[in-house]
């Protein structure tokens, strides 16, 4: 069972992701910016990770408080989840999980919550998210497994397994473990998905822990594979999903998609409630990070490209709607029109 961030006496302890699958390294992490360098250096990833991890790093930053006063406590709140904040721009639960932490710090400090008790409160509500993060997770396996036919292969971008969840499922590959639980027999194609390799790197790793068959392929032959009739459905997870139902995710998703799209073949996005965002009305609106151009001039130390290159590095791209046939959530299946059927999601 991979569970990749997890609270551990008084701190957070991260699965390194960055040196998988060579080596499996826990990292110990004693403060709250500590916690903000992990995400932000991708020490974890993933949306649902990402909030899960954000929520540990405000209840540590509250915890390492050594103060009397209140309003320095709330100074300090604040700061902490302005850090956070910063980490990474796309992925909506990260910000999904600050409000809420925030909503619970203001709940304690008008319950008149001594400095202590708001400690225990965060601490206990950060773990909530992280085991309400799970449950959603089996949820989604359970109705995404459903759409799943027998004898298939899926494919899948990026890594939206464990790894990048609380733990245990994943989203995109909990689907395809809620297949395989259904009895159905399922092998799994996962492109590279350069230039950070989580395909290669960590949903192979996933996928060979559970005994499921995977095939890796470079990105660029995904096309291929669909043609001569290799993939019977795609399954990927999301950052941030608008309330029309674009959903932005690892860049190529939408290659991905509209391939799918001209082969007629099924692509589905699975994903929590927390990673839709029903005030970003359109995928126009989602902010896309940029990342280090030398994660595509270099592997690791070795220099790929001529110095003085002009490079781009968008760590994300946009699905349209209308490429999308289904959005799987904990609360059940979303389909077009996605403005009505995600906003009923929330309405249950």
């Amino acid at each position: 069972m991979i569970i990749p961030v997890k609270w551990i006496d008084g701190a957070v302890e991260m699965l390194d992701q960055r040196l998988l699958p060579n080596e499996e390294k826990w990292l110990t992490l004693r403060s709250a910016d500590e916690v903000a360098d992990g995400i932000r250096d991708m020490v974890v990833r993933g949306a649902p990770a990402i909030g899960v991890s954000a929520a540990y790093g405000i209840a540590l930053g509250v915890k390492n408080f050594v103060g009397t006063s209140l309003i320095d406590l709330e100074e300090e709140f604040e700061y902490v989840c302005e850090t956070m904040g910063k980490t990474r721009p796309t992925a909506v639960n990260l910000f999904w999980a600050i409000d809420r932490m925030k909503r619970t710090f203001q709940k304690a400090k008008k319950d008149d919550k001594t400095i202590s008790e708001i400690k225990q409160i965060l601490i206990a509500d950060a773990k909530a998210i992280h085991e309400e993060d799970i449950e959603s997770q089996r949820l989604i396996a359970k109705f995404g497994g459903e759409l799943i036919e027998d004898n298939s292969t899926v494919l899948t971008h990026c890594n939206a397994g464990a790894l990048a969840t609380g733990g245990v499922w994943g989203t995109a590959l909990g689907v395809i473990r809620g297949a395989v639980n259904q009895g159905k027999n399922i092998s799994v194609i996962a492109d590279e998905t350069r230039p950070y390799l989580q395909g290669a790197r960590l949903t192979a790793w996933e996928l060979l822990q559970d005994d499921i068959p995977v095939t890796l392929i470079t990105d660029n032959m995904s096309g291929h594979m669909m043609q001569k009739g290799k993939v019977q459905a795609v399954v990927v997870g999301a950052d941030r999903i608008a309330a029309n139902g674009d959903t932005a995710n690892k860049i190529g998703t939408y290659m991905v998609a509209v391939l799918a799209k001209a082969n007629n073949i099924p692509f589905y996005v699975a994903a929590p409630l927390s990673t839709i965002d029903l005030q970003c009305s359109t995928g126009d609106e989602i902010p896309i990070e940029e990342r280090n151009i030398r994660e595509i001039t270099h592997i690791q130390d070795i220099q790929l490209a001529p110095d003085g290159i002009s490079v781009s590095n968008f760590a994300f791209d946009v699905t349209p709607n209308n490429l999308i046939n289904a959005i799987i959530t904990e609360k059940g299946v979303a389909r077009a029109p996605f403005t009505e059927s995600l906003r009923n999601m929330f309405d249950d």
